[in-house]
């Protein structure tokens, strides 16, 4: 398997951000650590392993991006307005400037129609939930596993226009019928996943509040609810994510 490591300047954020690439071809797959994470935290807790069959057999090629989490979601002490701006700063950083540099990595043409999976644990599926709602026209499939899906959660009572557009249950709530996303939901494959086990019970909660939006408004997601054993830990996503895949890639 070829493993490669950069670190690059990001102009969005005015420091160096790292991230680390596991093979060398198939389907793009950008992945967002749990919360406070790095990037090589995917790699470490076994998830790449678990993996591995996929990225050998060049099915899936794993991005596996930094967090800036401990400036944003997660510093409840902190000023709610810079963190929420924070947080549209790094989102611009993914977007803008990581993407672009992985269609560079994979050869692609920015401008083909060629989609990405987005995947994440914990808060990472949170983030990869976020990245696929807002940009359904790079990604064109979603994993996401054990997330929180309502900026309310960690901003408590302050709202403003970019927690809003960083909150799915709340935007997703809002979305019109007509509005051009809700084609490219059709045409993607959309997998939640969560245990009902210890540490679950806050992420049960959120997705189960997110499905109901979902099946409103007519998109169509696979939400897959594990046993009571199951707990918020990598012990359990690296057995969803083998389960998933195949359904996927």
């Amino acid at each position: 398997m070829k493993v490669a490591y950069y670190k690059e300047f990001s102009h969005e954020l005015n420091r160096d951000m790292e991230f680390k690439v596991f093979g060398d071809r198939g389907k793009p797959c950008l992945v967002f650590p749990p919360q406070d994470g790095r990037f090589y935290d995917y790699e470490n807790f076994g998830m790449i392993e678990a993996v591995q069959e996929y990225i050998d057999a060049g099915k899936i090629q794993m991005f596996c991006c930094d967090s800036i989490d401990s400036e944003t979601w997660s510093n409840q002490a902190g000023d709610p307005r810079e963190r929420s701006q924070q947080q549209e700063r790094w989102f611009h950083y993914i977007i803008d400037e990581l993407v672009p540099r992985i269609y560079e990595l994979c050869q692609y043409d920015q401008k083909e129609e060629k989609g990405m999976l987005a995947t994440g644990c914990s808060m990472g599926g949170f983030h990869a939930a976020n990245a696929f709602f807002r940009r359904p026209d790079i990604f064109d499939a979603l994993l996401a596993q054990s997330g929180i899906f309502e900026a309310e959660f960690f901003f408590h009572d302050y709202h403003d226009e970019l927690t809003a557009i960083n909150s799915p249950v709340d935007y997703l709530m809002n979305l019109a019928p007509d509005h051009p996303n809700m084609e490219r939901y059709k045409n993607s494959e959309i997998i939640f996943s969560c245990g009902r086990g210890a540490w679950e019970q806050d992420m049960e909660s959120s997705l189960n509040k997110l499905a109901d939006i979902m099946n409103e408004k007519g998109i169509e997601a696979w939400v897959d609810f594990w046993g009571y054993d199951v707990a918020h830990d990598w012990y359990w996503w690296k057995k969803q994510i083998i389960y998933f895949l195949q359904f996927i890639l």
